[in-house]
Formats: C-alpha cells, sequence, structure tokens
C-alpha cells in the first residue's frame, strides 16, 4: 500500500459491543416509567389534536350545509372525532388501562378503537364505490347494496371480535389470543383489499375523463394520495400485527413497549388521519336557493 494511506480496521467485538449497547439502551427506555409516561402522554396529546381537528371541520361543515343531514362526509368526520377521542382517553390513563388484572379488558380498550378505525375509513371505500357504480354506465350495482355490504361486513367483523373477547373473559387462553391478533391483522388487510380495488377503480375512471373537465385534476390528486397513504397505513397495520403475534418481544399491548407503541400509533393512525383530513378538508358547496326564476 502506498504511502499515506489510511484503513479503517475494525475490531471483531466492536459491532457485537455496538449491538449490546443498542440493546440495552432499548431495555432501559423499555423500563423507564419516564419514558413510558412520556410516550403514552404524548400520543394521547397527538389522538386530541387530531380528534379536535375532526370535530372543528364536523361542525364547519354542518354550517355550511345544515339541510342535508348526515351525510357520508359528516358521519366520516364523526367517526374520526369518536376514535381519536377514544384513543386520548385511553392512552391518557394508560397506567390503568395496561394493569387491568383482567387482560381481556385491555384488549377491548385497545382493540375497539382501531376496529372503529376501520369502520371510518372503509366508509370512504363506500363512498368511492357508489361514485364509481353512478358514474359507470355499464356498471349494474345498486348503491342500496353496496351500503347493505357494507353494514354487513362491519356487523360480521364486530361479531366475531365480540366473540373473542367473551371467550378471553371466560378462559384466558393463549391459542384464542393468538386467533384474535390474527383476525385484526386479517380484517386490517380486507382494508387494503377495498383501498386497492376501488380507490384503483375510481382513479382509473377519473383518468378516463376529458382533460377540460372542471375539478377532474384535484380530485384525481385527492383519490391518489388518501388511496395511497391508507393502503399503507393498513398494510403496516396487517403486516406488524402478524408478526407481533408471534413475536413476545413486538407486543403491542403491554406498557413497557413504549418506542414501538410510539411508532406503530403514529404512522398507522396519528399521521394517517390527520393527512386524509387535511387532503378532505374541502367544504360542500352551498346549497342554491330553490326560489323560482323566470324562462328566458
Amino acid at each position: 500500500m502506498e504511502e499515506g494511506s489510511s484503513v479503517l480496521v475494525l475490531r471483531p467485538g466492536a459491532g457485537v459491543a455496538f449491538g449490546a449497547a443498542i440493546s440495552d439502551w432499548w431495555s432501559e427506555i423499555n423500563e423507564s416509567a419516564q419514558w413510558q409516561d412520556a410516550v403514552f402522554y404524548l400520543l394521547s396529546a397527538s389522538y386530541a389534536l387530531v380528534s379536535a381537528l375532526a370535530l372543528i371541520q364536523l361542525i364547519r361543515i354542518q354550517r355550511r350545509v345544515p339541510e342535508f343531514g348526515w351525510t357520508t362526509q359528516k358521519v366520516f368526520h364523526l367517526m374520526n372525532f369518536i376514535v381519536n377521542a377514544v384513543r386520548a382517553i385511553v392512552f391518557g390513563f394508560h397506567t390503568e388501562v395496561f394493569l387491568f388484572q383482567t387482560k381481556v379488558f385491555t384488549l377491548v380498550l385497545l382493540d375497539l378503537p382501531g376496529l372503529l378505525f376501520f369502520s371510518t375509513y372503509t366508509l370512504l371505500v363506500l363512498f368511492w364505490a357508489e361514485i364509481y357504480y353512478q358514474a359507470n354506465v355499464t356498471a349494474s350495482v345498486q348503491t342500496d347494496k353496496l351500503r347493505t355490504a357494507y353494514l354487513s361486513v362491519n356487523g360480521v367483523i364486530y361479531a366475531i371480535q365480540v366473540g373473542i373477547w367473551l371467550y378471553l373473559w371466560i378462559d384466558d387462553n393463549y391459542i384464542i389470543e393468538l386467533v384474535g391478533k390474527i383476525f385484526i391483522a386479517v380484517v386490517s388487510f380486507l382494508a387494503v383489499l377495498g383501498f386497492v380495488f376501488y380507490g384503483g377503480r375510481l382513479f382509473n375512471l377519473l383518468r378516463r375523463f376529458p382533460i377540460e373537465s372542471k375539478g377532474r385534476r384535484k380530485k384525481l390528486r385527492e383519490v391518489g394520495w388518501v388511496t395511497g397513504i391508507c393502503f399503507t397505513c393498513f398494510l403496516v397495520r396487517c403486516l406488524v400485527r402478524l408478526i407481533s403475534a408471534f413475536d413476545p418481544d413486538l407486543t403491542l399491548e403491554v406498557m413497557d413497549h413504549p418506542i414501538l407503541d410510539l411508532f406503530y400509533y403514529m404512522l398507522t393512525e396519528v399521521i394517517p388521519m390527520a393527512l386524509v383530513l387535511f387532503i378532505l378538508r374541502k367544504l360542500p358547496p352551498k346549497r342554491v336557493s330553490g326560489q323560482y326564476h323566470p324562462i328566458r
């Protein structure tokens, strides 16, 4: 080797020592009551903020079109408010929630908002499906059947989940708890399929509209972004819940995994919900007065 050149030499045990240091740091954070409180109070505050944004938008929509009753847009924002408010309360009282002697109570308080999150965002899938079939003259699907399908799917999911909770209340069985975790992952995967199928269909339908169509580009961008965000967050939810079902070190139902909980809930709920609420922030047009006008 030429004089003056330098070579970086790593000691054989350097990588092992670094890994051990990271592991010790991770364990120290997980076992720290201060870190646990800080993370869960941060999550509580984040959910409270998103909940407030959803409520403010719901009030704005109601003031804009009070005569329309409970539209899909209003129900969507109301459900966002409820999901985030429940999460904020649960994480605000995280010490009590995670330390229930009957573990199923902890599972109910953590998983029920997740199911409500599923119902809230598959409501977007229902809305897009209705738009697609109304705009597609070759389709013969009635929108009433779509609503019936949405309610039926959600009803079956909640019935199965309640059955799992009741069984765990009677008999705290590891196998049933594992089945419950896998079931949550399957529910998330159903949402992934819904956004791919109907989000993709509506996106392609909008692309076929004439370029000069009013609002085409904005609606195309809106559908594309929301589909991408929801597809990603539900896919991550599915994978994480599936992996955590078989790996105790990655479980989310305990208080001593604060950093894992922080990343999971921020990346799969808080940030996606905030982004979707921002993208869908446009208010509906005011209703035109129904007065008579002379024909000219």
